[in-house]
């Protein structure tokens, strides 16, 4: 029982119940209410931590199962049903590229990136942060996991060069020397970079799964090539107004570029593993930018990535069942994609959209558009999940937008980059937030103001840049 937060979960309980109990709405089935019922149920207690997201998620497929929403009178095709998500594509995508983020860490690869980056522009604090950022950018598109990318491989480093300046975490005097603008800096520029690749962060794919539901295809290129611009203007310009109006009081770090060439020479020459691991990076990117041409899957190519690391031993079977931050991705993502989908499949977000689009009326669809992803970007204020954030309101705004006329792929797109940018708003925002934070550099009303404010420039960054670019290719 320590791991069940008995007041959260009872909150959780007694809404469920009111929930599953009261009137349906007209246009409703009484499934598709009632499997509602247990997605918000499920949602709600993992924002109010009732349980870990695991158990919430099992009790959900339990729930399901037993009440057979899904398949009524055949229980055997109901449980098949409820477990579907673990035969969906995306989440493998999702849970091998976990595995593949473990061959860059394991190696050394991740770390020897970031050292080269920061003796190439460590020579200030500013150039500091942008070479710290350069790295987190390159392993993006193989690292979805930006926990991992960002918590495993930047934030030692970034650490380790704070503490060589002076700015010590027990000493809250030295902070704002370099560890105050370094720590919020490279957690916002690791958000951008995972919002400029499917591949960047691991609720990206979710998108493109509820996307492809309502008949909107979205791939790996297209993607990428959707946030390209307004995602290199963010990282340009983050880093710059971040030092203008947070500054360090250090401003150059002449022996960053030591530092580092030492750290690289401790690694000595490129070892066979990082070798192996870099080759399937460069194979991994090709047949994800190539996929549409070779008509490759991106789960495809994440198999072939994984398979040539087991076969060279870079990774062992060991190292894959000990990935427990994988398997237990594997578990919730499955389970909210089964219920989410299955909200769709049954009616209720086409029933929803269509009760929004009679609240707003007549509603032009540039006014609907931004109030849409202003919402979505707010509303993250109540979440401390982005998965439990895509899973709730994804597939429900982007319904709604579309049936006001807003163009689909421009929407789904859109919805999704914010879906990694939403995360500068708190402490708690995405994955990466609760590691960066806990290095005690930054205070909290410092966290939530500075992180609105550079939340809000790059949201207007996206919708005005970002839709200008996405019209110009095509995309609306």
């Amino acid at each position: 029982m320590k791991e069940v937060n008995l007041k959260g979960f009872g909150i959780t309980l007694a809404i469920g119940i009111l929930l599953w109990f009261c009137p349906i709405p007209e246009g409703v089935t009484p499934d598709a209410w009632h499997l509602f019922a247990i997605f918000a149920s499920t949602i709600i207690g993992i924002i109010l931590k009732a349980a870990p997201m695991g158990t919430m998620c099992m009790l959900a497929v339990g729930l399901t199962a037993s009440f057979q929403l899904l398949a009524p009178g055949n229980p055997g095709k109901s449980i098949a049903l409820s477990l579907s998500g673990f035969g969906d594509k995306v989440i493998w995508l999702i849970g091998i590229s976990f595995f593949i983020a473990r061959g860059f860490i394991k190696t050394g690869l991740g770390n020897r990136v970031a050292y080269l980056f920061i003796r190439a522009f460590g020579k200030s604090t500013l150039g500091l942060a942008y070479g710290l950022g350069l790295a987190d950018l390159v392993l993006a598109p193989a690292i979805p996991s930006n926990t991992a990318r960002g918590g495993g491989i930047i934030y030692p480093i970034m650490k380790s060069m704070a503490m060589s300046f002076g700015s010590d975490p027990a000493k809250q005097e030295t902070h704002r020397k370099v560890g105050s603008f370094l720590t919020l800096n490279s957690y916002y520029v690791n958000l951008i970079s995972s919002a400029m690749f499917l591949t960047g962060t691991a609720s990206n794919p979710m998108c493109q799964k509820f996307a492809a539901d309502v008949g909107v295809d979205i791939s790996w290129m297209s993607w990428a090539v959707g946030g390209f611009v307004p995602g290199l203007l963010a990282f340009i310009v983050t880093p710059f107004v971040l030092y203008k109006i947070f500054p360090p009081e250090l401003k150059r770090t002449e022996d960053a570029p030591k530092i580092a060439s030492q750290k690289l020479k401790e690694m000595g020459k490129l070892s066979v593993p990082e070798i192996l691991m870099l080759i399937t990076f460069f194979i991994l990117l090709f047949l994800w930018i190539t996929g549409g041409i070779f008509e490759m899957d991106a789960t495809t190519t994440a198999f072939i990535g994984l398979s040539i690391l087991l076969l060279t031993s870079v990774l062992t079977w060991d190292d894959i069942k000990s990935e427990k931050g994988a398997w237990d991705t594997i578990v919730w993502f499955a389970v909210l994609v089964m219920m989410a989908s299955s909200l769709n499949s049954l009616g209720f977000i086409g029933w929803f959209s269509d009760l929004v689009k009679g609240k707003m009326g007549t509603m032009d669809w540039h006014y609907a558009y931004p109030i849409i992803v202003g919402v979505y970007f707010f509303s993250h204020y109540i979440f401390a999940s982005a998965t439990a954030h895509v899973a709730a309101m994804y597939a429900a705004l982007l319904g709604v937008g579309i049936s006001l006329g807003v163009p689909p792929l421009l929407l789904a797109l859109t919805l999704g980059y914010m879906g990694s940018i939403y995360g500068t708003l708190t402490h708690y925002g995405h994955g990466p937030a609760p590691v960066f934070f806990g290095s005690g550099y930054v205070e909290l009303k410092a966290w939530w103001t500075y992180g609105l404010i550079i939340g809000v420039m790059l949201l207007a960054i996206y919708l005005v840049i970002g839709t200008t670019w996405l019209n110009m290719i095509g995309y609306v």
